[in-house]
């Protein structure tokens, strides 16, 4: 399904979302909200004890990992209303082996990686390996899930460093979309050649001849990543830029989960992507303010309160959950799952940045979270306590 189609249908069925309130999921008594608090307190606690050290040896990395792995199920159960099924499939389901996975490969392949840089990286596997089980596919961090997960802390490290010039940022852009496009471009830094480490890491895997849609793909979001640095200036709708970057984020991830998509797996895979857009960009709407950026938030937030704009965002996640359950898989309980933590993503987000919405909205929106937004407990902690939730930090 062309890229084009499936942002055509991502903006059809976001301006057909209502602007008024739509219950988020289940609400939450002050009781409990205070018990699931004291919960998650005692529980960052013992994991402080448990974060590995940067010279940890690989074992002892898993046992950490391990444990906090465990302790996340633990909190999730209580305080995320998950049943056994859903903590059975974080905690042994396969999404608990992904992050030590990950974390020993990347240290290997870059002894002098940062934590920051592993985490990015690890979100991103988290949510491709999340797709090859919806899809049918066995849960496993493959060489081209590895590479896509690692290419963007390179990329963005290197084109957010200050002290180089314009022109180097823009000869770094040329030359990876040549080298996403098939050509044997020389690599002229050290993030370059560790960029085409990383794409031969996925060409090892999918070959072009077979998989051309997977290469597309990559190039697909290094399009509307380009594209959506000309947002800064404010010179283009933001609309279809926003919708294109976080769409063809997810649908990448798709194709190198699966290899191949139906209809309705890409739909899903781009739709969720928008979702997940549209969650960081109210998270990060104070900081996108400062710096200038344009989302959809910033311009709401330049008009008044972000009420009526979170309600449709809360719409529009309900098509995208709507279009999941068309999908053929037998996954019940990963559906669940994905459905309860977009919602908790929009929801933290939101509490997140409660002084841009209207006194009723946020005491109405509170009641679905199970942990006070104005608590010292709140959305970053549970980032630092659990880092792998995607939007938490």
């Amino acid at each position: 399904m062309p890229i084009a189609d499936l942002l055509a249908e991502s903006l059809t069925l976001w301006r057909e979302c209502a602007t008024t309130f739509t219950a988020p999921g289940r609400e939450y008594t002050p009781a409990e909200q205070s018990a699931n608090e004291a919960h998650l307190a005692q529980s960052g606690e013992a994991l402080r004890t448990h974060i590995p050290r940067p010279d940890a040896s690989d074992a002892d990395r898993e046992k950490s990992h391990a444990f906090i792995a465990s302790a996340f199920v633990r909190f999730a159960r209580s305080a995320l209303s998950l049943e056994d099924r859903h903590a059975t499939l974080l905690l042994d389901g396969g999404f608990a082996r992904i992050g030590p996975a990950l974390d020993k490969q990347a240290r290997r392949f870059d002894p002098q990686i940062t934590d920051a840089d592993i985490l990015q990286a690890c979100r991103n596997a988290w949510t491709a390996c999340g797709l090859q089980s919806l899809y049918g596919q066995p849960m496993d961090l493959t060489p081209a899930i590895f590479a896509y997960s690692m290419l963007y802390p390179y990329s963005d490290n290197y084109l957010d460093d200050p002290s180089l010039s314009g022109d180097d940022k823009l000869a770094f852009r040329r030359n990876f979309r040549r080298r996403l496009s098939g050509e044997p471009v020389p690599a002229t830094n050290s993030c370059e050649e560790a960029a085409w480490r990383l794409v031969a890491l996925i060409e090892s895997q999918y070959t072009r001849a077979e998989h051309p849609r997977i290469f597309e793909s990559l190039l697909d979001i290094h399009h509307a990543q380009e594209q959506s640095l000309r947002l800064v200036r404010g010179c283009l709708d933001p609309l279809p830029l926003l919708f294109a970057k976080g769409g063809a984020s997810v649908l990448a991830d798709a194709y190198l989960a699966a290899g191949s998509l139906s209809a309705c797996e890409a739909r899903f895979a781009f739709i969720w992507g928008v979702l997940l857009q549209l969650g960081d960009d109210l998270q990060d709407v104070a900081e996108d303010l400062e710096g200038g950026a344009m989302t959809l938030f910033t311009e709401a937030a330049g008009r008044g309160t972000l009420d009526e704009l979170t309600n449709r965002t809360f719409h529009f996640a309900r098509r995208a959950m709507t279009i999941m359950e068309q999908l053929d898989s037998r996954e019940t309980s990963l559906k669940e799952l994905i459905e309860r933590s977009s919602f908790s993503l929009l929801i933290r987000a939101a509490g997140k940045n409660r002084e841009r919405y209207s006194e009723s909205y946020i005491a109405t929106l509170q009641s679905y979270s199970p942990l006070l937004f104005d608590s010292a407990v709140g959305p970053r902690t549970l980032a630092a306590v659990f880092p792998n939730l995607r939007g938490a930090e």
